[in-house]
């Protein structure tokens, strides 16, 4: 009868702790992706009108380090983030391409018109499946492309200085692992 008694307590001492460590424990930033070190998935999309031309694959085997960003006119988290993109667009260390996330065309123009577009490129991702294909969790997401395509890494939210230091720039100058 004890054993009965204390089987409840028990689960619940269980859950509790797994629950208290991927709250304290686990960076929702470092969500492993499948595709680092592989090629990007191979598409081909329409851009967001008035933003110049159609971005594919392709795109992204420039013989150089690249930026795919995911994002969204409906995402705050976006906008956070979007000075840093451009400022880095200004500075012209790297080629970022705009991945739009399940929005509408007129919206995702009117959000780049207001903000400004870092983005040599643009695709529109209307329905979702080459954000489902690259693995996207939520918007903003950002991968760093190598020089044939391949997915060197993935950032999980709005690019932070941090994330600029230690992540990207090295990349650009060699001293990446």
């Amino acid at each position: 009868m004890k054993l009965s008694f204390m089987t409840p307590i028990l689960t619940f001492m269980v859950i509790a702790g797994v629950m208290f460590y991927a709250l304290f424990y686990l960076d929702p930033k470092e969500i492993p992706s499948e595709l680092l070190d592989k090629k990007a998935p191979s598409f081909a999309l329409p851009a967001v009108p008035g933003y110049g031309d159609d971005l594919s694959s392709e795109n992204l085997k420039e013989g150089k380090i690249t930026l795919l960003n995911v994002f969204a006119s409906w995402c705050v988290a976006c906008l956070a983030e979007h000075p840093t993109l451009m400022e880095l667009s200004r500075q012209g260390k790297i080629d970022i391409y705009g991945l739009n996330y399940k929005d509408k065309p007129e919206a995702a123009a009117k959000w780049l018109k207001r903000n400004g577009s870092p983005y040599k490129r643009t695709g529109m991702d209307l329905k979702g499946r080459v954000g489902i294909d690259f693995g996207v969790y939520g918007v903003p997401e950002t991968f760093i492309m190598g020089p044939d395509g391949t997915i060197l890494d993935k950032i999980i939210g709005p690019i932070t200085e941090k994330d600029l230091k230690t992540r990207i720039l090295p990349r650009l100058t060699g001293d990446a692992g």
